[in-house]
């Protein structure tokens, strides 16, 4: 089962990058390993899916622990961060997918040992019910980051509403997909913001034809259908 479902999210990743006339290597494929065992997790790994997320420190660290012998695993940690918890982490993996405050990078430019490829969250939607910038505050927080010399803005984040349709997804991504542009030609030292981190099991098709370059899949890959 899983070797027929990295078969079919990397042809879906092949197609959508054909229709948007995009390089296969400007998209990396990340599994979010928060449901599945690090036996699981190991399955992936050895079918060539190297880029393993969780949200949530202690199972991050927990997964870690178990994969301490697989030296190519890039680790990302996509969920929310309390500041409490930045210190056991922030030095253990490679991207940070939720920065969303002035008191979050503040703790984690404290705590770093070295430059943080962190993402800034971004809500798109407007949700209230999302962590997340709002759009049209993002160009001001990420200008306020240039005094923290531990972070390095690396990209946009964001996720659209579960249940949108495809016309609403569409409209979500490639707002970031521009909010990334006008970030990236202000030519900041601490924001290369050159990545997008957008499209999730259910959407990475449409998120990688708007533009995403980390595309975060967890059902699709351990889903029995």
């Amino acid at each position: 089962m899983l070797n027929k479902n990295v078969r079919k999210i990397e042809d879906d990743v092949l197609s959508a990058c054909e229709t948007s006339h995009r390089s296969r290597k400007e998209v990396q494929v990340i599994a979010v390993t928060k449901t599945v065992s690090s036996e699981e997790a190991k399955e992936l790994i050895d079918l060539g899916v190297v880029n393993l997320a969780e949200n949530r420190v202690d199972k991050l660290l927990e997964k870690q622990q178990a994969l301490s012998d697989v030296p190519q695993i890039t680790w990302h940690l996509i969920g929310n961060l309390q500041r409490r918890k930045v210190k056991t982490v922030i030095n253990r993996i490679d991207y940070f997918h939720a920065l969303e405050s002035l008191s979050l990078a503040e703790e984690i430019n404290k705590r770093a040992e070295q430059c943080i490829r962190c993402f800034v969250e971004v809500n798109v939607s407007g949700e209230v019910n999302k962590h997340g910038i709002p759009l049209e505050e993002v160009q001001t927080f990420i200008q306020a980051l240039e005094y923290y010399d531990k972070i390095q803005v690396v990209g946009l984040m964001t996720m659209a509403p579960y249940q949108a349709n495809e016309t609403i997804i569409q409209s979500i991504f490639s707002k970031l997909k521009q909010k990334q542009v006008e970030i990236k030609q202000q030519n900041w030292h601490h924001a290369p913001c050159t990545e997008l981190s957008m499209g999730m099991s259910q959407d990475y098709k449409i998120a990688i034809q708007e533009g995403a370059t980390f595309v975060r899949i967890g059902t699709a890959f351990f889903s029995a259908e």
